[in-house]
């Protein structure tokens, strides 16, 4: 059975690398997921945008949002390595502290992501960004699992925020308005259609 870490709920954060073009008057939240067809904030503006450095992939266990303890999920994290296509929100800095703590309290439920400040490449250059990237200390690290059991996890996972295999088939629908293809992600998809 899993239990949420126990311990603090400030997130760890980091602005090492603020990048250029972030502008004193504005902030910028990454989406990768379920953000970027459901920010759940109020924002000025998106682009397209790219994180260097990290991939998308299904390498988290859900139990709150997308599947249960008794029953967990997979959803999507910033996971070392590669490189990530979603969307770059732009939020007015006066506005910061409040999307990040709606952020923090819908990603942050169990600590199993870590919140920091990390470059974006867009049309108009680079952009310091907001990212949930994966914690791989974490006990809902799955890393990288065998598509059996990423299919048998996704298909049967349900939580809080619905289920588990609607995730997926959104994500994908979303990369595609983009232009965007996630080979393995589209494929899970397709699996999960037919």
């Amino acid at each position: 059975m899993w239990e949420p870490v126990n311990g603090s709920r400030l997130p760890s954060t980091s602005a090492s690398d603020p990048a250029a073009g972030s502008g004193a008057d504005a902030v910028w939240v990454f989406g990768y997921g379920s953000l970027m067809w459901r920010p759940g904030f109020a924002h000025d503006e998106a682009l397209p945008a790219r994180l260097h450095g990290y991939h998308r992939a299904l390498c988290i266990y859900s139990i709150v949002h997308r599947g249960t303890a008794q029953r967990p999920g997979l959803v999507l994290g910033l996971d070392r390595g590669g490189s990530c296509h979603g969307w770059a929100f732009r939020v007015e800095r006066s506005r910061e502290a409040e999307v990040l703590a709606y952020l923090d309290a819908r990603e942050l439920v169990t600590d199993v992501y870590q919140r920091r400040r990390l470059p974006l490449t867009t049309a108009r250059g680079r952009l310091a960004a907001w990212c949930y990237v994966v914690r791989r200390d974490h006990v809902q690290y799955a890393g990288k699992l065998d598509e059996h059991r990423v299919l048998e996890l996704v298909r049967h996972g349900t939580g809080r925020s619905g289920r588990n295999c609607d995730y997926v088939v959104s994500t994908v629908s979303h990369l595609e308005q983009m232009g965007v293809v996630d080979g393995p992600l589209h494929a899970l998809a397709r699996r999960l259609v037919s």
